[in-house]
């Protein structure tokens, strides 16, 4: 169909994989039946034809290539098995992983902002419309997780978009950095479809919730035999323990946290230990609650 849909619009080109870059003066469609990629210009469409393309054929949006040099380096680098960038050894790298979820994503507009952000200059390269890197060289203090986490909200407020970010750990520049890139790639994956509560997401936040949720069956149900009868007979009582738990048991943080008083909160943690005998301020309690918590909440 693709192919007689190509008759009717000069200069339109039909692929039989589906092409790494293009030009943005065209739109790319795909044919799933046929297995094929058209790329239309864009001002070969009208409005009517274009939206009718879209109900017919699944619409690709692929990234313009990086703009400088050491950028398309990365790029070719980090997603497509390039060669290393040619950077002094002693330099030192942390990559910014970042999700944007919302509708009519300008790149260029939200590149620059992001940019704007760091005291230093940094290298962005795109995965796709949604889905980009932050490289950044580590000369001096770079930005903390709150800042990113008010990066995230200047974000949303003027593009109206969600962010969420993957804080990348400091990795000395080698023919490492992809590999690090890459399992730090799988944490962000696995945070953006089971991990909700934060839109930071860091080694320390997701491991917890990968270990669990990557358990042998018969470790999942020893754990809930233990301790997830207790969430399911009260799952407030859930909601406050993990409340309580993130918070380091600091227990004003989590009463605020949770609109509470305090008397009700310690209501509620006396409650837990007398059902569980379980308790929460050893660490070996604290850590086996926590894993509780997880599986409970991904058994929800």
């Amino acid at each position: 169909m693709l192919k007689k849909i190509m008759s009717l619009y000069a200069n339109s080109v039909l692929y039989t994989e589906q092409p790494h870059h293009t030009s943005d003066q065209f739109y790319i469609f795909y044919d799933e039946s046929e297995r094929n990629w058209l790329t239309i210009p864009k001002t070969s469409l009208t409005e009517k034809e274009l939206n009718l393309l879209q109900v017919l054929y699944k619409q690709v949006k692929i990234p313009s290539m990086p703009s400088t040099t050491l950028s398309r380096k990365w790029h070719e680098f980090l997603l497509l098995n390039g060669s290393m960038p040619s950077l002094s050894s002693e330099s030192n790298f942390r990559f910014i992983q970042f999700h944007i979820k919302g509708n009519g994503v300008d790149q260029s507009e939200i590149e620059s902002a992001i940019k704007g952000f760091f005291p230093d200059e940094v290298q962005i390269i795109w995965e796709d419309d949604h889905n980009g890197i932050v490289i950044e060289e580590r000369r001096q203090l770079s930005l903390t997780e709150s800042e990113l986490t008010s990066i995230a909200d200047t974000l949303e407020s003027d593009f109206y978009v969600k962010v969420s970010f993957y804080i990348g750990k400091i990795n000395p520049f080698s023919s490492q950095l992809r590999n690090q890139f890459q399992q730090e790639k799988e944490y962000f994956e696995f945070a953006k479809k089971n991990i909700t509560s934060t839109n930071i997401i860091t080694f320390e936040k997701v491991f917890p919730a990968f270990v669990a949720l990557n358990l042998p069956d018969y470790i999942k149900d020893k754990v809930n035999n233990e301790l997830s009868a207790v969430f399911l007979e009260d799952p407030e009582l859930y909601t406050t323990i993990k409340v309580f738990l993130e918070n380091n048991l600091n227990a004003s943080l989590t009463a605020k946290k949770l609109y509470i008083h305090r008397n009700t909160l310690q209501y509620r943690i006396d409650k837990f230990i007398d059902k569980t005998g379980v308790q929460l301020k050893d660490f070996y309690g604290a850590f086996t609650v926590f894993l509780a918590c997880l599986l409970y909440e991904f058994d929800k």
